[in-house]
């Protein structure tokens, strides 16, 4: 795409003065872009050879970028020291939103040169080894789902997010004429997206007031990840200049969530899909056991998929967001959706809402299609009719029963290792402690004056 650099072209850019600055970016814990701005001829003669340095604390923060206790990988106890981020330059683009800007996105190392394995990159990078081991490449499509207001941000936080205005003031599911009126905002994203190489498909109206979703052409796993953060971020940025703002979490109100359904699928080495055949729905042999390690990790996964307190209010009967372990095909409610044929037949994860970190949610899918194809695991019936009353095992429903479930999962341990299991349990529980000693407007309008 147009928007993609290599390293000569950022050099010519930087010398006409088109280019001046280099974000060095990387995805947190949380999946939020993070890094810093340097002078794109300093990261020419310096940062693309050698690397850029950080706080180690970026990995071991809440979402306030508190420091908090309980992470292995630093503390006051060890100085808080540096890492090292490696800019990965075939990720080099474009940022349109930005002016005169560039980005790369950014491995982490420690001093002496091993990965820091909490690293949500380096986690899906060891998953994406996995499946290379065997022959097979993992391609994925996210699909985000966010809520526009007509509110800016600064004025949002001034009023605690309260009382905000939706861009559009009824249902708009595949609506063309309200959702019109937020097509300057919708335009922009679309285009700027393009402009910084990525394959922007469309953008369609959703249910909740002022709820829109835009889709990006399918890539490589890895790929895949890294737009998505950087969509995110550029989204954001960009409703900023339109004086809007714009939402990912996964329950804003009462009302349909954001969801962020994943489809992914696995080809061979030369690009054949392998997940199809002549058994039962056009399987292949691969597919059936990819699918039982995905259903069989699910609720032991679901932490991975769903992070935050918020993200389990999206998990309601009849609401298109699942609550049942089930798969079926082009069935929306179950969990994992079979949909396409042939050479585009995949599964479609429905489970994650728009809060979840790309980067953790496609590890751990890979990771259970992997534990499914290791074990020969047998595939169940699917769901033809309505999973929410199917009788199905039920996800966790809150992140405290996620964690628990996640920190008891010898399949867990097993293929991301212990320092990243234990690294995000500890944010689950810092996240848990946060959310139990907070008093909510909910409390106060039941029990000021009627308890």
């Amino acid at each position: 795409m147009s928007g993609n650099l290599t390293i000569a072209e950022l050099a010519a850019a930087v010398g006409t003065g088109d280019i001046d600055t280099v974000i060095v970016a990387f995805a947190d814990a949380q999946g939020r872009l993070v890094g810093k701005r340097v002078s794109a001829r300093f990261f020419n003669d310096e940062v693309l050879r050698h690397g850029a340095e950080a706080c180690n604390y970026l990995l071991s923060v809440d979402v306030d970028m508190n420091t908090v206790d309980g992470y292995a990988m630093s503390s006051w106890e060890k100085g808080y020291g540096d890492m090292m981020l490696l800019p990965d330059p075939a990720t080099l683009r474009r940022i349109p939103w930005l002016p005169g800007s560039a980005l790369v996105m950014a491995d982490l190392a420690w001093e002496g040169g091993d990965p820091v394995v909490q690293s949500p990159r380096d986690i899906l990078k060891r998953q994406r080894a996995r499946l290379a081991d065997r022959g097979l490449v993992a391609y994925a499509g996210t699909e985000l789902e966010f809520i526009v207001f007509d509110d800016s941000y600064r004025d949002a936080w001034a009023r605690g997010y309260r009382d905000l205005t939706p861009s559009t003031d009824y249902n708009v599911d595949y609506d063309l004429l309200a959702s019109g009126r937020l097509e300057p905002l919708l335009r922009d994203i679309r285009l700027a997206m393009d402009g910084a190489g990525m394959y922007c498909e469309g953008v369609k109206g959703e249910c909740n007031f002022g709820q829109q979703e835009i889709a990006f052409r399918y890539a490589e796993v890895l790929e895949t990840a890294d737009q998505h953060a950087i969509y995110k971020n550029g989204a954001k940025a960009i409703a900023g200049q339109h004086g809007k703002a714009l939402t990912f979490m996964a329950k804003f109100n009462e009302r349909e969530g954001n969801s962020c359904h994943i489809h992914l699928s696995v080809r061979d080495e030369s690009g054949s899909a392998v997940m199809a055949g002549d058994g039962p729905h056009g399987f292949g042999p691969l597919m059936g056991h990819w699918i039982a390690g995905i259903l069989a990790t699910l609720r032991e996964f679901t932490l991975l998929y769903a992070p935050t307190i918020n993200s389990y209010k999206r998990y309601a009967k009849g609401s298109f967001a699942p609550t049942g372990v089930a798969w079926g095909v082009d069935n929306r409610t179950c969990a994992l959706r079979v949909v396409g044929h042939g050479s585009s037949l995949r599964v479609e994860n429905r489970v994650p809402g728009g809060d979840v970190n790309p980067y953790l949610g496609l590890a751990a899918i890979i990771a259970g299609g992997l534990h499914g194809v290791e074990h020969e695991l047998e595939l169940p019936d699917p769901v033809a009719g309505n999973a929410y009353t199917s009788g199905a095992d039920q996800l966790p429903m809150t992140l405290r029963e996620a964690a628990e479930l996640f920190a008891e999962s010898s399949i867990a341990r097993a293929a991301f290792g212990d320092d990243v299991v234990d690294h995000y349990l500890n944010q689950a529980r810092i996240e848990v402690e946060a959310f139990d000693a907070v008093v909510t407007d909910w409390e106060r309008v039941r029990g000021f004056e009627r308890l």
